[in-house]
């Protein structure tokens, strides 16, 4: 199992401050990543990435709870996200799971992309990578919506943080 941690405060990057009741102290992903999805340096930065804008700007929070938080994520089994929620003393608070199913057409098409815009990055071409990136966006967008959905009356975000948590759901999905 691999762990890849981010905590606030690493980086001098502004961050929203961290008495907020709805902050991201750190983000935990566990999983077992295999030399493929953690070797390519796009998807090792688009998860670095990720992890450091949730713990900058993300808008989270566990109904009736208050934070900071730190966020573990993780696969559970072959079709479920785990939401585990710990204080920022990394006590656990909260768990939930949602299933992947109805997230798996979104997550193939992202793979897809991803894979195209690795090609056309390799390739130097311009116009293919701008178009790809369009339509990843939209992919984020649509998964955003459906992932804030899913998890309405339980854990409440913003869509920035829905589609910043969908590329790690993306990246978790893909452990081999």
């Amino acid at each position: 199992m691999g762990l890849f941690h981010h905590s606030r405060g690493r980086r001098d990057e502004p961050t929203l401050p961290s008495e907020r009741p709805d902050a991201l102290m750190g983000v935990v992903l566990a999983s077992a990543l295999g030399p493929a999805v953690d070797a390519h340096p796009e998807r090792v930065k688009d998860r670095e990435q990720a992890i450091l804008d949730l713990c900058q700007t993300a808008h989270f929070r566990p109904e009736g709870l208050t934070g900071p938080f730190i966020l573990h994520l993780s696969v559970s089994g072959h079709s479920g996200l785990v939401f585990d929620v710990h204080n920022e003393e990394d006590t656990p608070l909260y768990t939930y799971g949602i299933s992947l199913s109805p997230f798996s057409r979104l997550i193939k098409d992202y793979a897809l992309m991803i894979e195209s815009f690795e090609l056309a990055m390799e390739e130097g071409n311009r116009t293919k990578v701008q178009a790809i990136d369009m339509g990843r966006r939209g992919v984020h967008d649509e998964a955003a919506e459906l992932l804030t959905e899913r998890l309405k009356g339980k854990i409440a975000m913003d869509l920035p943080t829905a589609r910043r948590l969908f590329s790690l759901m993306c990246l978790l999905a893909q452990r081999r």
